[in-house]
């Protein structure tokens, strides 16, 4: 259950925020151990969703942890995805997943589910308890907190932002949110509809709409009109935006008010470190961008993910502070590539001059027609094409740093399910040395099981999902090496 006193023991970690992403980072740490208490200003949760969309990647990290069936059971399966609305859609059906599609499901399910994973692993979580600022020192850090029965202060190791773009923990840190100011907006509405179309965007003269299902019949109406994308807003109300549809596409396709309106802009900011000292972000505490594909909770969760097995690590004494240096160094480059795509996106989406849509036309055609070109997008916009540098030193594995997919060894489970206690997985694809190595690290799942896969034979996996070291050499020492790596510093390469 959420608990409403502050907790009377120091946590090890206090996240700030119960979003999805503070949520799943939570439930992270407490899979290794770690003492966690999450703080959200919020008595209740929202019950109003900006996101929408949960991605193959996304996906695939619920599968570790075996926790994606109740997810499938509530979304709208989509087959693919897009960029910036083009009317080519991206085939997520050639992509090495066995989640090909986008999972549309609202945040506030989401985030329900996602709590109620929490709850079984014993984390606190204090509503109404909001963050209003922090000191740190070198032992720990002092979270400041309004709650239900006033101010208190909370020491713990390590806090982390979770609460959103104007997050007070990032400010209190002192960590900078550079980037650029709003300069196109767009409107959306949940609505039943009469008359769905049959193809899921518009983009003209007059402007873009695109239109998507949601569980329960209701469907999410997005888009901006030629006329006034480039001025701020006001409040609008459910008849303006169909007036608005029904301008773009000519027909308001039997709009019947089902939700509330909102507003966005194209502003896109990225902290400009991810961790000072005792203090880090992530989500949109760490990125703020235009929703072109709806990738942000996805790359939040994603983050946490990353996070997660070094924050528990470091904070409960098993590995050294320097392990959360690789947060920043992995993660912060695929924030940059966000804003990077989604910017591109908001550029197509919000000019509607002859010659962008010109150049809409011609990026259609290449991902009608160019499978590479296409896929490429798709493994982007699925959150499947992220890989991480290795180390400095060595020659690494050109696999080395990459998404690890669902390898399914000849009679054995596969990678999502042996990943599910969150531990480093030591993979023997020769099927021969396991018994040899079945005894050297508690701390370790170790597999072996015959299986042909890009030559390579052995791989250690990180509890996210991403390779940390593979091999395709065939002696016993190979995996000897990658068992004594996962032995004595599970998880630390790359960094």
């Amino acid at each position: 259950m959420d608990h409403q006193q502050h907790p009377s023991a120091p946590p090890q970690v206090v996240i700030a925020g119960g979003g999805p992403v503070g949520l799943w980072l939570a439930a992270e740490l407490r899979l290794q151990g770690t003492e966690v208490t999450v703080l959200e200003s919020r008595t209740e949760p929202d019950p109003h969703s900006r996101a929408t969309s949960l991605h193959p990647r996304t996906l695939e990290l619920l599968d570790s942890r075996g926790l994606v069936e109740p997810f499938l059971a509530e979304g709208v399966r989509i087959p693919g995805g897009h960029f910036a609305a083009l009317p080519s859609r991206l085939a997520f059906g050639r992509l090495d997943t066995p989640f090909p599609f986008t999972l549309a499901l609202p945040q506030a399910r989401t985030e329900h589910l996602l709590a109620e994973h929490l709850r079984t692993t014993g984390a606190r979580l204090l509503r109404g308890h909001r963050v209003t600022g922090l000191e740190q020192d070198a032992e720990g850090v002092t979270v400041h907190v309004h709650g239900p029965d006033g101010p208190y202060r909370l020491r713990t190791g390590y806090v982390v932002g979770c609460d959103g773009t104007r997050s007070t923990v990032r400010e209190a840190a002192g960590i900078g949110f550079p980037g650029t100011p709003a300069t196109a907006w767009a409107w959306m509405a949940d609505t039943h509809l009469d008359a769905p179309p049959h193809r899921p965007s518009v983009t003209n003269e007059r402007g873009t709409l695109m239109v998507f299902p949601l569980p329960g019949g209701v469907h999410r109406v997005v888009g901006n009109d030629a006329a006034t994308v480039h001025s701020r807003p006001g409040p609008l109300t459910f008849e303006q935006i169909r007036a608005k549809v029904g301008a773009i596409a000519g027909t308001d396709y039997g709009m019947r008010a089902a939700g509330p309106v909102s507003t966005f802009g194209n502003s896109a900011r990225q902290a400009d470190r991810y961790r000072l000292g005792r203090v880090l972000v992530a989500g949109d505490a760490a990125h703020s961008h235009f929703p072109a594909g709806g990738p942000g909770l996805n790359v939040g969760i994603q983050d946490a993910a990353n996070l997660g097995w070094r924050l528990a690590r470091v904070a409960t004494g098993t590995a050294p502070a320097e392990l959360l240096d690789g947060y920043h160094a992995e993660r912060h480059p695929v924030g940059a590539e966000l804003l990077r795509s989604t910017r591109a996106q908001a550029g197509l989406m919000t000019d509607h001059s002859p010659e962008t849509l010109a150049l809409r036309g011609l990026l259609a055609e290449l991902i009608g027609g160019v499978d590479e070109f296409s896929d490429a997008l798709a493994a982007r916009a699925a959150g499947l094409a992220v890989a991480y540098p290795p180390a400095p030193g060595g020659d690494a594995h050109p696999l080395t740093g990459s998404r690890a997919p669902d390898l399914r060894p000849d009679g054995g489970p596969g990678l999502f399910t042996l990943l599910r206690p969150g531990r480093p997985v030591l993979l023997d694809l020769t099927g021969r040395a396991g018994a040899d190595l079945a005894a050297l690290s508690p701390d370790t799942t170790i597999h072996s099981a015959p299986l042909a896969w890009h030559g390579v034979t052995a791989a250690l996996v990180r509890p996210d999902g991403h390779f940390a070291w593979l091999t395709e050499e065939r002696h016993p020492g190979s995996l000897a090496e990658a068992a004594t790596r996962a032995a004595n510093s599970p998880g630390r390469a790359p960094t």
